[in-house]
């Protein structure tokens, strides 16, 4: 496929596509099993990032002539019948894949392919593309999963702590010249060295710069990102680290209770603020609580707290523009 064919599309296209179906994620129990019906397109196009750069990126999309990365998350719940039509837009091969569930094969570009399957685990998942590991899924084909228990609108699994709203956070690091170097249909051959950060696909925009307060194009106030509570809306949040450096999300205003690390669901849910991430698909689910701040003096029930990694690189791009990495903030209304 030639430049010219590509998808071009700013921040703003990508969230305003992904918007539609995502942000804060409700889910309403049903007493018997359903089946879900859902088609992803595989398409390819250029994303602008905060410098102004343009970036190769493929994507699980809603539409052939769209480019959502990450791919719009699903939620479904346990026993239900899950039926996914991949449709590869694309001249390359890829994949679908969401481990312990379902595994598409190779599908060839120019063809579909219809998967089905029984939800019947319950969690956080990524799907994915697993061929040419890890270069598929680090240039944006990934997304968000997850299956509720049965009969069950507010745990993570039975008997865990409860919440009463839940969101995805996927955090991606990202290396322009490997992108392009997949564009052209190569092995990346450099030293591996990301140059923006996002968080669902997004970078931050602070306050002053273009933007700003834009929840199109800045993770500080996209819906699917930025938190919002009263007191008591215990929020859950499944992350996904789907780039190659290693994180630490810090959450200012409340600790945040650590319930599973990669896939597994700790012995004792402790209380941190801040949440080792680790590199390469690794994942965690907390709960963050939206209880007073309990260090704010005079004591407060609103405003806005950020949430930000704790290594310095994630809060830049471009290699030094500040607060333009992946962040996000946590409104108490």
């Amino acid at each position: 496929m030639k430049r010219r064919d590509f998808l071009r599309v700013s921040a703003a296209g990508v969230a305003a596509s992904a918007m539609g179906g995502a942000g804060l994620l409700s889910w309403t129990p049903r007493a018997s099993a359903a089946t879900i019906n859902k088609t992803y397109y595989i398409t390819a196009g250029y994303i602008e990032q905060p410098d102004g750069t343009d970036v190769y990126f493929r994507g699980f999309s809603n539409s052939s002539g769209s480019l959502n990365v990450p791919g719009e998350s699903l939620i479904v719940q346990e026993g239900d019948t899950v039926n996914i039509t991949v449709v590869n837009t694309l001249s390359t091969s890829h994949s679908f894949v969401i481990d312990g569930l379902v595994d598409s094969g190779t599908i060839r570009g120019g063809r579909s392919a219809n998967l089905s399957f029984t939800a019947n685990k319950v969690g956080s998942f990524l799907f994915y593309d697993k061929l040419n590991a890890p270069y598929n899924r680090l240039v944006g084909l990934h997304g968000g999963f997850a299956v509720m228990p049965q009969g069950s609108n507010n745990e993570l699994y039975a008997g865990s702590p409860q919440f009463v709203q839940q969101y995805f956070w996927i955090f991606n690091d990202i290396d322009p010249v490997w992108h392009d170097r997949i564009r052209r249909g190569y092995t990346p051959s450099t030293q591996y060295i990301p140059r923006y950060f996002t968080l669902n696909g997004l970078s931050g925009r602070p306050p002053g710069a273009p933007g700003a307060h834009d929840p199109n194009i800045g993770s500080l106030t996209d819906p699917r990102s930025a938190l919002h509570g009263h007191i008591g809306d215990r929020t859950l949040i499944r992350m996904f680290n789907v780039g190659k450096a290693d994180q630490s999300v810090h959450a200012h205003a409340n600790h945040m209770e650590w319930l599973t690390e990669n896939g597994v669901i700790r012995p004792d849910v402790w209380k941190k603020d801040c949440l080792y991430l680790e590199g390469d698909m690794g994942s965690i689910d907390s709960i963050f609580p939206f209880e007073t701040p309990p260090d704010a003096y005079p004591p407060v029930s609103t405003g806005a707290f950020p949430m930000h990694l704790h290594t310095e690189m994630s809060q830049t791009a471009a290699g030094g523009s500040y607060m333009f990495g992946a962040m996000t903030d946590i409104y108490f209304e």
